[in-house]
């Protein structure tokens, strides 16, 4: 009666050692120690570069109400792009960049925006009302400041960004976090920047990612969370949940047996 007994304790043994295998990472910076306070400088919020078919809304105040009224009252079209009667059509109060990395604006004309910070603009454009106001004060926003989320993610789609500032973990709070099948240690960003397409791959699951300059995101980035195999971690799962029942199973019948043999 022993040599049954043994082999049974053998494959309950065998059991628990095949539940204890190690299992995919789930976890965010899982190489981030909980007793450890992880300081590094935060210089990797690169600010967004104006690009073509971005959307701004450029504003003007001065003391010149009839300026003022002038250059706040329309949106002047690309070229190639109908316009409305007069040639002046809005579309959602703000100026589209062309593929020159050019507005049209009433009165002045042709203004080159394209690759230039917020601030370079505001510069740009103070520079240009200046020849026609004076002080003036000029104020631009993004209108079309947006990220898509796909992949394994809970809700996928396109999220505007109002604050014109987003990092990985908000784009993927916003789609409802990854899905258990998503792969944290390797997720693809794909960028255009200047005609150029690039892709990148973040792992989340190592702190460093918190300096990567691909942390924050920019207008129109993409962000793909890869899939696991989904029926590798299906059999896996499945696998190891009725491990314990099968191994409570296995070490009850060898106590009925040892107690059978006495």
């Amino acid at each position: 009666m022993l040599k049954p007994l043994f082999k049974l304790l053998g494959l309950a043994g065998l059991l628990m050692a095949s539940a204890c295998r190690p299992g995919r990472d789930l976890v965010y910076f899982s190489d981030l120690k909980q007793a450890v306070t992880y300081l590094a400088p935060a210089d990797n919020s690169n600010e967004p570069r104006i690009q073509p078919n971005d959307l701004l809304s450029i504003s003007l105040s001065s003391l010149n109400q009839e300026s003022n009224v002038l250059f706040n009252s329309g949106v002047l079209m690309p070229a190639g792009i109908s316009a409305g009667a007069g040639g002046v059509m809005r579309i959602n109060e703000g100026y589209l960049v062309d593929k020159n990395g050019e507005i049209n604006f009433p009165v002045m004309g042709k203004v080159a925006l394209g690759g230039l910070t917020k601030k370079e603009a505001t510069e740009r454009m103070t520079q240009q009302f200046t020849k026609y106001v004076k002080n003036p004060i000029v104020n631009i926003l993004f209108l079309n400041f947006k990220v898509t989320v796909i992949g394994e993610v809970n809700h996928p789609s396109t999220f505007n960004i109002p604050s014109e500032r987003i990092n990985v973990l908000e784009a993927l709070g916003l789609a409802g976090d990854m899905t258990a099948f998503g792969r944290r240690d390797n997720v693809l960003i794909l960028r255009d920047k200047n005609g150029a397409r690039s892709t990148i791959r973040i792992n989340l699951n190592n702190k460093e990612v918190l300096n990567s300059p691909y942390f924050y995101l920019q207008q129109n980035d993409i962000l793909y969370v890869e899939p696991h195999n989904r029926s590798k971690v299906a059999q896996t799962s499945a696998g190891n949940r009725y491990i314990p029942i099968a191994v409570a199973a296995i070490t009850a019948i060898a106590i009925f047996l040892a107690n059978a043999q006495r």
